[in-house]
């Protein structure tokens, strides 16, 4: 009589010591991918850079100052939020391979000659507005010859647009906080616009994000938060927010020190709100178009 295999294969066939332990795959360590080592408290932990350099068994990291840090290939490291093993990317087979993506999701346009600044330019309110849109689209900005000024604050506008004197070949593109019916900026930027008459209507393109300040165009999750705190009326929103999210408050280094924390959580486009996102893509073609 046969009988059969009351307990199946033999357990200790295969690799056994895998079952139940997570694959981390392997990532190609290419140039301009945004890496991230997770914060434990360790010497460089924290640390979010994009590659510039693999060599020797190391990736060379470059962080938004400028910074170049160099660690050891293999696991350890974050892409997109995800664990992940950096190994060293392939030879390139063809034109497309091993093409990187910038931090705006574009693919990188490698070794491109530098471009002469366009007369066009994009205006931001403040200077995190400009730091954070040349985080994230900086390298499209260089390829296209694009400049991004701030205004500090968009009662400028009127004065700025007077001085620029816009026109064809000439454009500008103006992205306005707090961007919603009835609101200040809202007024204002119309006020501008109006008072520039038909050179505005084809050389001048004003949008806007619903977020009182740019640190809402950061996903809270990103920062570590369940959202971004209601500030009421009459506090400053960057004093309101920094006191209740219990971060200290007091000073201007304070508030600096927060942006800091805000925009170093910012890896790329996917940290970023789309009705940011969509606006800033929308003012690049329009001071790019021919």
């Amino acid at each position: 009589m046969t009988h059969g295999d009351r307990y199946g294969s033999d357990v200790l066939s295969g690799d056994w010591r895998a079952a139940g332990r997570r694959v981390v795959p392997d990532v190609p360590a290419v140039r301009d991918l945004v890496v991230e080592l997770p914060d434990d408290g360790l010497e460089g932990s924290g640390f979010v850079g994009t590659v510039v350099h693999v060599g020797a068994g190391n990736v060379h990291l470059e962080d938004r100052r400028g910074r170049v840090r160099a660690f050891p290939l293999g696991g350890g490291f974050l892409v997109d939020g995800a664990p992940v093993a950096l190994v060293k990317p392939a030879p390139s087979s063809g034109a497309s391979a091993g093409r990187a993506r910038t931090a705006s999701g574009s693919f990188a346009v490698e070794d491109a000659p530098a471009r002469v600044a366009r007369a066009s330019r994009i205006w931001v309110e403040g200077r995190h507005d400009a730091e954070l849109v040349e985080q994230v689209w900086g390298h499209d900005l260089r390829v296209e010859g694009v400049v991004v000024e701030y205004l500090e604050g968009v009662d400028h506008l009127s004065e700025r647009l007077r001085e620029f004197a816009p026109g064809p070949g000439r454009r500008v593109g103006v992205l306005v906080d707090h961007w919603v019916a009835g609101s200040k900026e809202e007024r204002l930027a119309r006020e501008a616009l109006a008072g520039h008459g038909r050179a505005s209507a084809s050389s001048v393109l004003v949008v806007g994000h619903p977020f009182i300040d740019v640190w809402q165009a950061v996903k809270p999750e990103r920062v570590g938060i369940a959202a971004w705190p209601d500030v009421p009326r009459g506090i400053d929103w960057k004093t309101g927010t920094c006191r209740a999210l219990g971060w200290p408050h007091k000073s201007a280094a304070d508030r600096a020190a927060a942006w800091r924390r805000i925009r170093g959580s910012v890896r790329g486009f996917a940290d970023l709100e789309p009705a940011l996102l969509g606006r800033v893509e929308e003012l690049i073609d329009f001071v790019t178009a021919d």
